[in-house]
C-alpha cells in the first residue's frame, strides 16, 4: 500500500522524468557532436582527395557515401542508447534494400556503371567523346546519367549503364589528332610543286604540330585528275580551328593551278 503513496508515485515519477530528460539531453549532445564529427571527416576526406588531384566527379562519390553512412551509424547508435533493438532496423532495411532493389534494378544497374565509370575513367568531364551514339563534350558525370553537350549546344542526358554497355569514343585522350581532307587536282596540273607549296603552307597555321609532320599525299585517282589528302596534326581542342584554316588555305593555294573540270571525250563514228 506504501508502494501506491502518492509521495512515492511522485517521488518516482520525478526520478524517471529526470532520467529521461537527462537521456535526451545526452543523446541531443551526441547528435550534435556526431554531426560535428561527421562533418569534420567529410572535409578532411575532401581536403586529401583533393591533395592527392582526385577526380571531382569520384570526391562527390565518396563524400557522399561517407557522409550517408556515418549518419546512418549515429542514428543507429542513437537508438541502440535509448533501448531501441537495432538488430530489427537492420533487418528491416535489409529487406527495404531488396525491395528497392528489385523495383529500381534499372536505376541501380546505372548507379553501379556510374561507379565503374568514374573508377576506370574511360573520358572525364570535359572530354569531347562518342557515347550511346552522341557526340558532345561531358558536362558532368552524375550518380545514375552523365551529361553531354553536342556542337550545336544540344543538352543530352544519358543513362550511364547505356554508357558503359556500348563502345565509348574519347577524342581527347590521346595528345594529338589527325586532320584529313582531300583534294581535287586536275591532270593537267603540276602535282609536285601543288605538294610543296601545300606542304610549307600547312606550317603557317595556327597550332598545326611540327611533330608529327603534316602530310600531303596522293590518295587516289580519277576521271578529272588526282586526289591529294591533306593531313596536318594538332592538339584535340584545335581540331576544328585547324580543320577549317585548312580548308581556306587549300582554296587560296590551289587556285593557282588549273581548276579541275570534268570532262569527257566523245568520239563520233559515222557507219555507212
Amino acid at each position: 500500500m506504501d508502494a501506491l503513496n502518492p509521495a512515492n508515485l511522485k517521488e518516482l515519477l520525478l526520478t524517471t522524468v529526470a532520467d529521461l530528460a537527462m537521456k535526451v539531453i545526452t543523446a541531443i549532445i551526441i547528435f550534435v557532436v556526431g554531426r560535428w564529427l561527421i562533418g569534420w571527416a567529410v572535409r578532411l576526406l575532401g581536403a586529401t582527395l583533393q591533395r592527392n588531384k582526385v577526380d571531382k566527379t569520384l570526391l562527390r562519390y565518396a563524400n557522399s557515401v561517407v557522409s550517408v553512412t556515418l549518419n546512418i551509424l549515429l542514428i543507429v547508435g542513437l537508438l541502440g542508447y535509448f533501448g531501441v533493438q537495432t538488430a530489427t532496423f537492420a533487418a528491416l532495411f535489409a529487406a527495404a534494400g531488396v525491395a528497392i532493389g528489385m523495383a529500381w534494378s534499372g536505376l541501380l544497374a546505372h548507379f553501379a556503371a556510374g561507379v565503374f565509370l568514374i573508377v576506370l575513367r574511360p573520358f572525364k568531364t570535359g572530354d569531347f567523346v562518342t557515347v550511346a551514339g552522341v557526340t558532345g563534350t561531358v558536362r558532368e558525370i552524375g550518380l545514375f546519367a552523365t551529361i553531354v553537350d553536342t556542337a550545336d549546344n544540344i543538352h543530352n542526358t544519358i543513362g550511364n549503364n547505356k554508357i558503359l554497355s556500348d563502345n565509348i569514343v574519347n577524342f581527347s585522350s590521346n595528345g594529338f589528332r589527325r586532320v584529313e581532307i582531300k583534294a581535287q587536282l586536275s591532270g593537267s596540273a603540276d602535282i609536285p610543286a601543288a605538294i610543296a607549296v601545300l606542304k610549307e603552307k600547312l606550317a603557317s597555321i595556327p597550332n598545326v604540330l611540327s611533330e608529327p609532320k603534316s602530310e600531303v599525299e596522293i590518295l587516289e585517282f580519277n576521271l578529272v585528275g588526282p586526289v591529294l589528302v591533306v593531313r596536318p596534326y594538332c592538339q584535340p581542342n584545335d581540331y576544328w580551328q585547324v580543320y577549317f584554316d585548312t580548308n581556306k588555305m587549300l582554296l587560296r593555294e590551289l587556285a593557282q593551278f588549273p581548276a579541275p573540270v570534268a570532262a569527257q571525250t566523245l568520239n563520233v563514228r559515222q557507219v555507212s
